[in-house]
């Protein structure tokens, strides 16, 4: 599978006691400022437990379940480690964020930010993408390791509804996937009710 995304965004993935949630919004936009689509879904699926999000332009994605080979199901880090390497490869391209999430037997739930360079590291959470840089001391400052579901539902809302009121080629609506070892969870945030926290 390869694709081409032309976009920037605000993406983030958040670890809780038993399982991940990774989200991203729905604006793509092109030279970093023309929105060229409301409605892009960023999050990729890429087995049953594991999923991947992209930011940046000119992202090519070379992810599907067809592609690790690593056992039945694949450890995350293994899914990880395959987009390290497509990253490292892809050096030379304009600038991207990437995050793999999932959880495994082996380990649980993780989050693992890639870079382009090729470095892979384990997170509680991470946050990247163009919104990102506005929203770093309120991440920092609002998560807790011990939140509940529902809290935890609310950290990303409320992190991408920060970066959506400041970056202008992020909005539209917020995907969540939220994954545990019981299954796969798909919310969907329309952009009216995402929190206000000023007169727009």
């Amino acid at each position: 599978l390869i694709a081409f995304f032309p976009f920037q965004t605000t993406i983030l993935a958040v670890r809780f006691n038993g399982g991940v949630i990774i989200g991203s919004d729905s604006r793509a936009s092109i030279g970093g400022s023309y929105v060229s689509s409301k409605t892009i879904n960023k999050l990729i699926q890429v087995h049953e437990r594991i999923f991947c999000c992209i930011a940046g332009s000119k992202i090519f994605q070379q992810v599907s379940p067809g592609c690790i080979q690593m056992g039945s199901p694949p450890l995350v880090k293994a899914a990880a480690s395959v987009m390290k390497e497509l990253c490292y490869r892809s050096k030379e391209e304009p600038q991207a964020g990437f995050i793999t999430t999932g959880w495994d037997r082996r380990n649980g739930p993780q989050v693992s930010p890639l870079s382009l360079g090729g470095m892979l590291l384990c997170q509680h959470f991470t946050i990247g993408g163009s919104g990102s840089t506005y929203i770093y001391g309120y991440a920092d400052a609002k998560y807790k390791p011990d939140m509940n579901r529902e809290e935890f539902l609310q950290f990303p809302t409320n992190v991408k509804q920060s970066a959506i009121g400041r970056d202008n080629v992020s909005g539209g609506v917020v995907h969540l996937v939220v994954i545990t070892e019981d299954g796969v969870e798909h919310v969907f945030i329309p952009g009216d009710k995402l929190p206000k926290y000023h007169d727009e």
